[in-house]
C-alpha cells in the first residue's frame, strides 16, 4: 500500500469512527430489575445515559466496531513514513480533528483518479465564485459521493489557495463551541476554505447553525457543510440557515452518471445496483450496497430511518415530530419508517405480481410459455392458475401484516413520505385519466432503483416457495421466477424513464395517461408551446407492431390532443437499437436517458 493509499485508508477509518459511539455499556440492578446505561466521558467527567434493553445489542455492536477500527487505525499509523514538508508548516492546536497542508494533501490524493459527479459544478461555482454571506451545504443520503466530492474539489485548488484550505472531521462529542474556536483560529491564520464533514453529529448544531454564515461566511470564508443526517439540513434551511445557504442535492444519481462515473453500462445493471456511488470497487466504494435484500434493508435502516429519527431528535423542540411523537416516545419510530419504505416497495411488487398473474393476464402468460419454441411449458396442466394467483396475493398480504410490529396510520404514512420526499428518496408521478379529467392519482417512484429491485427480488423468490408451486419442476419454477423478475425490471424501467424525464424537464408536465382501456406510459406536455409527445416504454429488445397499438389508436390520440394540444411525436422506448417502424420512432433506453 502506497503512502497516499495508506493516508486515505486512515482518513476513511477516522471518518467511520467519528460517527460510531464511544464508551461502554454498564448494567445495574435496582430492586431486582436490570437497567442498562451507556457510559461515556465528557470533559473529564463520567456520564451515564439510560438505554432501552431492545437497543443494547445494536449499541454494543457499534461500540465493538469502533474499538476494532481504533485498533486497525493504530496499526495503519505505524506504517506511515513521516513526511518531510517542502515548506515549513505551522503546527496549530485544534479542539476538533482538523487537517491542513501535507496531511490534507495525502488524504485527498487518491480521489484524483475518480471521475466526478455532474453536481460538482455547483460546488465549483461556490468555491471559485464571488458568493459571500452564504454557506454551501452538501445534502444527500449516505454513499452518494458527498465526502468524495469535497476531496475532489480540494484537488482543483491552486497551490497558493490549497494552503488556505482546511478539512474538519466532526465527532459526536464535538460541540459548536469547539468548532467556533477552531474556525476563529483558522480565520486568524488566513484560512479561506473550510470543509466541515459530519457537522450534523453535533447536538447543538441546530441551535447555532447560523454561526457559520453570519460570522465566518460573511467575513469572506468559504464554508462547506456536509453530514449523514441530511434531513437536519432541510430543517436548518427553514430555520437557522434560512436564506443563508446554498443546497446541493446528491441523493438522486441518474443513469448517465451511473454509467459515466462508475463506468458500468446497461439499464439492467442500473436497475440492480443504481442509487449509490458504490459498485464492486469501481471508482468509489468497495461493496455493492444493493447486492442483496439484507444489505438493502441495512441501508434503509441506517441511511434513511435512523437519519430521519436522529434529525427529528435534534430538532425535538422545533415541532417537527408532529404526529410521529407518539411513535418516537414508544421507541417504534425507526421501525415504522423502515416499514413505510418497505411498504412502498412491497406495494410495487404486489402490483407487478397482480398485473402479471391475475386472471385476465395469466392466460396470456400461460399461452406464451406454452408456445415457447425452445422449452414449451403447460402451466395449466399442473395447477389451477386462479388458485395460485389468489394464493400469491394472500401470501403478500400475510407478509405485509407479519412485518408490521405496530399499526401504521395514514397520518403517519403521510408525514414519513413527506420526509422521504425531502430526502429525495421518493417522488410522485402524476397519473391522469381520460375522459375522466377530474380523476387525479399518482404513483410513488423510488429514486434508488437498486433498493427497490433487491427487495422485490427477495419477495418474489419467497412467493415461489408456496406449496402450489412445488408441483412444478425446478426448471419450471425458475422460468416463472424469471418471468416475474423480467416484469419487475420492465415496470422499473418505466418508472426510471418517467422520473428522469420529469427531473430533466421541470418546465414541462410529465405523467402517465390512463384510458378506459389501455394507457400511454408517458406523456410530456409543454404548457408554453401547448403541445405534447406520447410514449410507450417496453422492456423488450425487439421491435414489434403490437408495442405501439395504443400510440396508433385514433380515439386515444384525439382525446389526448384535445386535452394537451397537438401530438408532435410518438415514441417507443425499449432496449433495442434506435430506429423507426410504421411511423413510430423507437428510442434505445440508454441513449434516451443519456440525452436528458
Amino acid at each position: 500500500m502506497s503512502q497516499e493509499e495508506l493516508m486515505n485508508a486512515i482518513a476513511e477509518i477516522e471518518r467511520e469512527i467519528a460517527i460510531l459511539p464511544e464508551g461502554s455499556i454498564t448494567k445495574k440492578k435496582i430492586r431486582d430489575k436490570e437497567y442498562y446505561y451507556h457510559r461515556i466521558a465528557r470533559n473529564g467527567k463520567r456520564v451515564e445515559k439510560y438505554i432501552d434493553f431492545k437497543d443494547v445489542a445494536e449499541l454494543k455492536d457499534r461500540i465493538d466496531r469502533r474499538k476494532k477500527l481504533e485498533k486497525d487505525l493504530k496499526e495503519l499509523k505505524k506504517q506511515m513514513i513521516p513526511e518531510k514538508a517542502t515548506t515549513k508548516e505551522e503546527h496549530l492546536e485544534f479542539k476538533t480533528t482538523v487537517r491542513t497542508g501535507s496531511r490534507l494533501r495525502a488524504q485527498i490524493a487518491v480521489t484524483k483518479k475518480y471521475k466526478k459527479r455532474e453536481c460538482i459544478r455547483e460546488l465549483r461555482d461556490y468555491i471559485f465564485g464571488s458568493q459571500t454571506d452564504k454557506v454551501f451545504v452538501i445534502y444527500g443520503l449516505r454513499r452518494t459521493g458527498k465526502t468524495t466530492m469535497i476531496r475532489q474539489i480540494l484537488t482543483e485548488l491552486p497551490e497558493t489557495e490549497f494552503r488556505k484550505a482546511a478539512f474538519v472531521q466532526v465527532r459526536s462529542r464535538d460541540t459548536l463551541e469547539d468548532i467556533d474556536e477552531d474556525l476563529r483560529l483558522l480565520e486568524i491564520k488566513g484560512f479561506k476554505y473550510v470543509f466541515i464533514d459530519e457537522v450534523t453529529l453535533m447536538e447543538d448544531f441546530i441551535e447555532g447553525a447560523a454561526l457559520f454564515s453570519d460570522i465566518y461566511a460573511s467575513s469572506g470564508m468559504k464554508i462547506i457543510l456536509s453530514g449523514t443526517d441530511s434531513l437536519g439540513f432541510a430543517f436548518s434551511k427553514e430555520e437557522q440557515l434560512y436564506d443563508r445557504c446554498i443546497m446541493m442535492h446528491t441523493t438522486f444519481i441518474p443513469y448517465r452518471e451511473f454509467e459515466e462515473v462508475l463506468g458500468i453500462k446497461g439499464i439492467d445493471e442500473y436497475i440492480r445496483y443504481g442509487g449509490t456511488m458504490s459498485l464492486s470497487g469501481v471508482n468509489y466504494n468497495e461493496d455493492a450496497i444493493f447486492a442483496s435484500a439484507r444489505s438493502a434493508e441495512e441501508y434503509i435502516d441506517t441511511a434513511i430511518a435512523k437519519n430521519i429519527q436522529h434529525s427529528l431528535k435534534m430538532y425535538e423542540y422545533g415541532g417537527h415530530f408532529r404526529s410521529l411523537l407518539d411513535l418516537y416516545e414508544k421507541g417504534e419510530l425507526t421501525n415504522v419508517i423502515n416499514r413505510v419504505v418497505e411498504n412502498i416497495n412491497h406495494s410495487f411488487t404486489r402490483s407487478v405480481v397482480e398485473r402479471t398473474f391475475k386472471s385476465h393476464d395469466i392466460a396470456v402468460t400461460a399461452s406464451n410459455m406454452l408456445r415457447d419454441r425452445e422449452a414449451p411449458m403447460n402451466i395449466k396442466a399442473h395447477m389451477d392458475l386462479d388458485a395460485v394467483t389468489r394464493g400469491m396475493m394472500q401470501m403478500l398480504d400475510i407478509l405485509n401484516k407479519e412485518e408490521q410490529s405496530i399499526q401504521i396510520e395514514d397520518y403517519h404514512m403521510a408525514q414519513i413520505e413527506e420526509y422521504l420526499t425531502l430526502l429525495d428518496l421518493i417522488m410522485k408521478i402524476d397519473l391522469e385519466s381520460l375522459p375522466e379529467v377530474n380523476r387525479k392519482e399518482s404513483v410513488t417512484v423510488i429514486t434508488q432503483p437498486g433498493m427497490r429491485y433487491a427487495q422485490a427480488n427477495a419477495i418474489v423468490s419467497n412467493l415461489l416457495l408456496d406449496a402450489k408451486f412445488s408441483e412444478l419442476s425446478l426448471v419450471e419454477r425458475q422460468r416463472i421466477l424469471d418471468r416475474l423478475l423480467s416484469e419487475i425490471r420492465g415496470r422499473m424501467m418505466e418508472d426510471i424513464v418517467l422520473l428522469e424525464t420529469k427531473i430533466a424537464h421541470p418546465e414541462k408536465k410529465v405523467f402517465k395517461l390512463q384510458f378506459a382501456v389501455g394507457e400511454f406510459d408517458m406523456v410530456v406536455f409543454d404548457p408554453k408551446e401547448l403541445n405534447c409527445k406520447i410514449y410507450e416504454v417496453k422492456y423488450s429488445k425487439e421491435q414489434v407492431p403490437e408495442q405501439s397499438r395504443h400510440l396508433k389508436d385514433e380515439e386515444k390520440c384525439a382525446m389526448t390532443s384535445h386535452r394537451y394540444g397537438e401530438i408532435t411525436g410518438k415514441y417507443v422506448i425499449y432496449r433495442g437499437e434506435s430506429g423507426s417502424l410504421e411511423g413510430i420512432q423507437y428510442l434505445n433506453v440508454e441513449e434516451y436517458l443519456k440525452s436528458l
